[in-house]
């Protein structure tokens, strides 16, 4: 079965450009360095980018802080964050820049600049396994490698893994990185 994963801005683009939200901003960097996005780019904490949990991939936001008044302008690359009352997840260099390094949180204001209508990405089977073992072994050595893989257990007893949500332009290149961790036949999963 082939999968193609479109994501739709259910708003109109009207509407989606007068979006606002408050709340906290937190930043995120260390361990995830070099790691791979929600979206398959690898994540630079020393470039400005952000994590929000709904908006389309590609999506310009000004970020506002409420309690300096300095904003920046930052690019959705990836999920997140995960934590109550927090609205957006901002790298390092763009918490930097609006001046939050040193509390880690500030209150801010969020608007849509600039945004995508339609993200196409697909999946990458990266294996399919019958030995459970086997199957957790290989998403470990993808973790380590930076990748976020999904195990799936399918009716027949087997366990997909796979990388999701990868946007179909990078597709190649992470089948040529997944190839040179040694895996043979990675499979892009699109639907005509």
């Amino acid at each position: 079965m082939k999968y193609l994963v479109l994501i739709m801005v259910a708003l109109l683009p009207s509407t989606l450009l007068a979006f606002q939200e408050e709340g906290l901003a937190s930043w995120y960097g260390g361990k995830y360095q070099g790691r791979l996005t929600a979206n398959g780019e690898i994540f630079d904490t020393h470039k400005i980018s952000a994590a929000h949990k709904t908006l389309p991939f590609g999506t310009i936001v000004t970020v506002l802080n409420l309690e300096n008044g300095k904003s920046i302008d930052v690019r959705i690359n990836d999920r997140g964050p995960f934590i109550a009352g927090r609205i957006i997840d901002l790298s390092y260099a763009a918490a930097k820049e609006i001046g939050m390094l040193n509390q880690g949180l500030a209150k801010v204001r969020i608007s849509v600049k600039d945004s995508v209508t339609e993200v196409k990405l697909a999946t990458i089977q990266v294996g399919a396994f019958k030995n459970i073992a086997y199957a957790k072994k290989m998403k470990d050595m993808l973790i380590e490698a930076g990748f976020s893989p999904y195990a799936i257990m399918t009716t027949s007893g087997l366990v997909r893994i796979e990388i999701k949500n990868v946007p179909q332009e990078q597709a190649l290149t992470m089948v040529k990185r997944l190839k040179e961790l040694g895996i043979e036949n990675p499979l892009i999963k699109t639907s005509s």
